[in-house]
């Protein structure tokens, strides 16, 4: 073949490129007609990454596609959740063809939690983050990693089981992860995952590959995008090449082989609208009797107080989600989001809602001015490194010294999330504990030890409960700084399993 030579200047003089003599042709094209078509070749029994966080950047037109493929089983699925019953992966349980999930998270997918529990499939519940930066480390070619996450918890010691038996008793349980100290500190190893294939959503995408995501759609899917052998993308948009700038391209076509046109619209899981201020304090009250509704107020109110001006701050899903409603005129906060917002806004009015715009709780939010979008393994990292000012969580049990159990109930699962990964860096972020002070049978939740599976050790910092505010220190235990009002250090006590010591400035709870 002819080849010509152009010459393109450069400061130390031209250099020479080749090209074909029809350099004008297209050479290279990735788009594919259909999903059917993009799954030709597919192979069962082989590692599938699916990006997606809820309903947001869910590549559904794949997943289908795949579902209807009942000749591919066997797969173990890469992804934060397994979508919802008769939705998106939730589809493919149904159809049985995953035979190993690798999930953060069940949620309120009973379908996933029955095939679990009754030993139809094999899952490995891992923290949030450590699955964003399994994918994102095999992506760079690393094979393992060490993080701060899940040290000293089951995930770490390997009590987690992966499979039952079809009678309820334990089949095969997680292995002992391995971990190291550096600088004092304690970590667990993790190593990289691998994928074969992986389905990934994107708002543009070109005949090269080159994509780009929009709002908070990005999440898992550029960690997944760069990780398998065969990443097949699914664009809202197919677009000539030149319209992504190339500052704009976030998932570069080298990793991207095949490029379809989504044919699904997208779904909204937890669709919540902007109310007036007061209107949502209300709302935000609500649910559970009067009495109930007085003590999340204590608590809310209390919480807001630990929030300070030009505070970059994680809220968890429940009350630590209505802070920022009870914030003093005039003090701005920084809302983080693990999904992978920097900036995270309100509720949208009524019309505004955005599918690739939600929360951790999977809630329809929206951005602040200033506000910046990424993926998952960039929002984790922000996290563990300590660049969050304050991390708050609702808590089943604390012990004396701020172990922290968050997570899982004997006998029900529902998933790790990113509570692991929040907790992981204590001594640069301060994690606040929101909840009752005793359970629903009247049981203490502050505990000399937890007995429910730990999220954290020595983790938490202050504690705020509907009776009391409590400083944590990791080595002498407990301090009562504050009661609520109406409340008696006699009756806190009584209340609390835990050893604690009374501040020499006590003080009622100012809400």
């Amino acid at each position: 073949m002819q080849r010509t030579l152009l010459f393109a200047a450069r400061r130390n003089g031209p250099s020479i490129r080749y090209f074909s003599s029809s350099h004008s042709r297209l050479a290279i094209n990735k788009i594919y007609p259909s999903a059917q078509k993009a799954l030709e070749d597919m192979k069962s029994s082989s590692t599938l990454l699916v990006g997606g966080f809820g309903f947001s950047g869910v590549p559904n037109t794949l997943i289908n596609a795949l579902r209807d493929r009942t000749d591919l089983k066997d797969f173990t699925v890469v992804s934060n959740n397994a979508g919802m019953p008769g939705v998106g992966l939730g589809q493919l349980l149904d159809t049985k063809q995953i035979g190993k999930m690798i999930a953060s998270y069940i949620g309120d997918n009973k379908t996933f939690e029955r095939m679990y529990l009754k030993g139809e499939l094999d899952l490995e519940l891992t923290p949030q983050g450590s699955i964003a930066e399994k994918c994102a480390a095999g992506a760079a070619g690393v094979p393992a990693f060490y993080t701060p996450a899940a040290y000293g918890t089951i995930v770490q010691t390997g009590e987690l089981p992966v499979r039952y038996n079809t009678d309820g008793t334990i089949a095969k349980m997680a292995p002992p992860k391995e971990t190291r100290e550096f600088n004092g500190k304690s970590y667990v190893m993790e190593e990289a995952i691998y994928g074969d294939y992986a389905f990934v959503k994107v708002a543009k995408a070109d005949r090269l590959g080159n994509c780009q995501f929009r709002k908070a759609q990005n999440n898992f899917n550029e960690a997944m995008g760069k990780n398998a052998k065969i990443t097949i993308v699914e664009a809202d948009e197919i677009v000539e090449d030149g319209v992504i700038a190339a500052e704009d391209i976030h998932l570069q076509g080298i990793y991207v082989k095949r490029v379809i046109k989504s044919t699904e619209g997208k779904q909204i899981e937890r669709l919540v609208h902007w109310k007036d201020p007061e209107e949502q304090k209300k709302a935000l009250l609500q649910g559970g009797s009067s009495e109930t509704s007085q003590k999340r107020e204590r608590i809310i109110k209390r919480a807001a107080q630990e929030l300070k001006d030009g505070m970059y701050v994680n809220l968890g899903i429940g009350m630590p989600l209505a802070a920022p409603a009870f914030l003093p005129e005039g003090v701005e906060i920084i809302l983080e989001s693990e999904n992978g917002i920097l900036g995270m806004g309100g509720y949208p009015r009524q019309g505004e809602e955005d599918p690739d715009l939600i929360n951790a709780g999977k809630e329809t939010v929206t951005l602040i001015k200033g506000a910046a979008t990424f993926g998952s393994h960039e929002s984790f990292g922000m996290i563990r490194a300590g660049r969050i000012d304050v991390a708050m969580l609702g808590a089943m049990q604390v012990n004396t010294y701020g172990d922290l159990a968050n997570f899982m109930l004997p006998g029900k699962v529902k998933g790790i999330g990113g509570a692991m990964d929040l907790v992981a860096n204590p001594t640069q972020t301060k994690v606040v504990i929101t909840m009752e002070h005793v359970d629903k049978k009247g049981n203490p939740k502050i505990l000399k030890q937890c007995t429910f599976p730990l999220t954290g050790q020595k983790c938490v910092s202050t504690i705020i409960t509907d009776l009391a505010v409590f400083d944590v220190d990791r080595v002498e235990g407990l301090t009562l700084k504050e009661y609520a009002k109406g409340v008696t250090v006699e009756e806190i006590r009584s209340k609390t399993e835990a050893p604690f010591k009374v501040a020499e400035d006590l003080k009622e709870m100012l809400v």
